[in-house]
């Protein structure tokens, strides 16, 4: 397993996996376009040479050599910000990857509001929706460190196209998993982080899901019990786990750092409307194009921190049960 006695972020987790995958699959290959120190594939190209290119900003031209790529057999991973690596290349992920079914892994990093102050153009907030919309793909959102070393890993182990989405840091002082040992991960499959049956919150990626959960331990003292669901794989979605929270506690509430429209509380939403009807609120940045400031100001503002999400749970149940 990966050393992470050093690593302070997701994208230190992605670049020391991936070599640690590429010192055992000759058919991974890393792709940059001039991002190749935000997304901690620096020490990869050193190791690699001959098996990483540096594209420049051609967001559109790269995911084309990575189709060409996986077409004669190599498993390309493609790194770069998410809101680049959805929103420029649209096209060229949708008809040269999704639609043959290629064998290439996009990771996008800073996603969300965590690039705060690099505003609106630099923030992620449509990136789910964009690829989750997408036949073929498979659509990973780590909760921590320890989640991303498994992500990383089940996403080289299958065949066929992946997006990968890590935020910039490591905001959250909370780790959910102490070691990829005990991690529950695997794709298509949710993990309840926090048993309860007065309702349920939904979650998916840092920091929401370690929000979530810090808000759900302060609500239990004064007896709520909420359960917590790290929905990690949001495409393919873990359909029985929605059912189940609906049936057991009659209520659902998705938190994202994401556009409310499209990701992760929709995803849960087609379920819930077709399978368990119940009770939902969806928690993200609303309809609008997110402000600029430090990322732990957006997350509040957008109530996204616990103490939103206290408040958020007490109205809930006072309007539904």
């Amino acid at each position: 397993m990966a050393d992470l006695a050093d690593v302070t972020t997701p994208r230190d987790v992605f670049g020391k996996v991936l070599i640690e995958l590429a010192r055992e699959d000759a058919r991974i290959v890393a792709l940059s376009t001039d991002l190749m120190l935000s997304t901690k594939l620096k020490d990869f190209a050193k190791e690699f040479p001959g098996r990483f290119i540096e594209t420049g900003l051609t967001e559109q031209a790269t995911v084309s050599m990575c189709a060409g790529m996986a077409s004669c057999g190599l498993m390309p991973f493609f790194a770069t910000f998410a809101a680049f690596a959805t929103m420029r290349p649209c096209e060229q992920v949708r008809t040269d990857i999704a639609y043959p079914k290629l064998n290439v892994k996009i990771v996008g990093t800073h996603a969300g509001l965590s690039m705060g102050p690099g505003g609106t153009t630099h923030h992620a907030t449509e990136d789910i929706a964009i690829m989750r919309s997408m036949a073929n793909m498979t659509v990973l959102v780590p909760s921590d460190m320890i989640q991303t070393v498994k992500v990383v890993k089940s996403a080289a182990e299958f065949e066929g196209p992946c997006y990968i989405r890590l935020i910039r840091g490591a905001e959250s002082p909370i780790d959910i998993y102490q070691s990829v040992e005990e991690c529950p991960f695997e794709i298509g499959k949710a993990a309840v982080i926090k048993e309860g049956n007065d309702v349920t919150i939904i979650a998916a990626g840092a920091p929401v899901v370690q929000e979530s959960f810090v808000a759900a331990n302060e609500l239990e003292k004064e007896g709520i019990h909420v359960r917590v669901i790290d929905m990690a794989s949001v495409k393919p979605i873990d359909k029985e786990a929605i059912v189940k929270a609906a049936e057991e506690t009659g209520g659902i509430i998705t938190v994202e750092d994401h556009n409310i429209m499209g990701g992760v509380g929709s995803a849960v939403a087609e379920v819930v409307v077709q399978e368990r009807p119940v009770p939902m609120k969806l928690v993200g940045v609303p309809d609008v194009y997110s402000t600029l400031g430090p990322p732990d100001e957006l997350w509040a503002r957008y109530g996204l921190n616990s103490s939103s999400l206290i408040g958020t749970v007490k109205d809930f149940l006072k309007k539904t049960k």
